[in-house]
């Protein structure tokens, strides 16, 4: 090599070098984020999200990128979203919405961190260890969502004294069904109900379910814990408003939307929280080393107007005991 070519390629090398180095640390930590659902279902949560990832100093385009994958509904397509992101190579992957993410997420890898965010107890599904000691790679936020499923058959009942048939509905597919089931069928024996049994494993399903419910004519209807409800409050307190269905449902959105009552974890706090824990994996933080938050809020919202069109009245222990009254 002649001597010009070779200070050529030092002042080409020397030139190179300042601008890979401001690259290496002007590039943007990436999240991975893993939908159950689809974007439109889960806008107010990501946007609770969103504000916690600010409240932990980041920000979206500014300062961290975020890479989405949405099943769109379809839990076996979890798995394979789950193997994209860890294949992009992000630097920690948020698992929202319930059980399904958070496992697919947990099978896909064993040292990106992973924050779920869920109703569930994650230590019965053998996502953590403990609560406040999680170990390994996953960390995140757990509502009372599920716990409190029995508790709608019981206000739903508070309701309808008179019923002694309710009709539950359940997604097969979603992992805590088996404990929810029990639980809930141990309360209505205690309470001498009966219990229709009805399934739906994605939206589609919603039509022939209601189309069920207008041929058993149960006193009334209750929402199993599942992520696939909780993202489509709206549209299942419309088809209980058409049908004349007293439900109770487990997210404020299916009451304001016009349905008759809801019971459950607060959605905007646990994912605000998800949004937060994700910001301090993202500045250095160990999933091992950060608890399980449990989200303690739980919320009662009644429509009063659903009442009055439906022909049904609050009792006053449950008008004393809501955290808001839609008039």
């Amino acid at each position: 090599m002649r001597r010009r070519e070779f200070i050529t390629l030092l002042g080409g090398a020397a030139l190179a070098g300042p601008s890979i180095a401001r690259a290496q640390q002007t590039a943007m930590p990436v999240i991975g984020y893993l939908g159950a659902q689809s974007p439109a279902a889960f806008a107010s949560r990501l946007r609770a999200f969103r504000q916690g990832l600010e409240e932990a100093g980041f920000a979206e385009g500014r300062n961290v990128a975020i890479e989405f994958r949405w099943a769109q509904g379809k839990h076996d397509l979890l798995p394979s979203l789950a193997a994209d992101l860890v294949a992009r190579r992000v630097d920690v992957i948020v698992a929202p919405g319930g059980a399904p993410a958070a496992l697919a997420a947990k099978s896909a890898t064993t040292t990106i961190p992973i924050v779920f965010e869920m109703g569930a107890d994650p230590t019965a599904l053998g996502l953590v260890g403990s609560l406040s000691r999680p170990g390994g790679n996953l960390t995140g936020v757990t509502s009372l969502s599920v716990e409190v499923t029995p508790k709608r058959l019981e206000f739903l009942h508070e309701m309808i004294p008179s019923g002694d048939v309710f009709a539950v509905l359940i997604n097969p597919t979603s992992p805590t069904v088996d404990s929810q089931l029990w639980n809930l069928q141990a309360l209505a024996r205690d309470l001498g109900l009966r219990l229709e049994v009805l399934q739906a494993k994605t939206e589609q399903d919603f039509d022939t379910v209601f189309k069920s419910l207008r041929q058993l004519r149960p006193a009334g209807l209750v929402f199993f814990s599942d992520t696939l409800f909780g993202t489509h409050g709206e549209q299942l307190a419309a088809l209980a408003v058409r049908d004349a269905v007293p439900a109770i449902h487990q997210s404020r959105d299916f009451t304001i939307a016009g349905g008759l009552m809801s019971y459950g974890g607060s959605f905007a706090e646990s994912h605000r929280q998800a949004g937060v824990y994700t910001g301090l994996i993202i500045k250095g933080a160990k999933p091992a080393d950060l608890p399980v938050q449990q989200v303690t809020k739980v919320e009662l919202f009644i429509n009063l107007k659903a009442a009055k069109t439906l022909g049904v009245t609050f009792p006053p222990s449950l008008l004393g005991r809501a955290d808001d009254v839609i008039q």
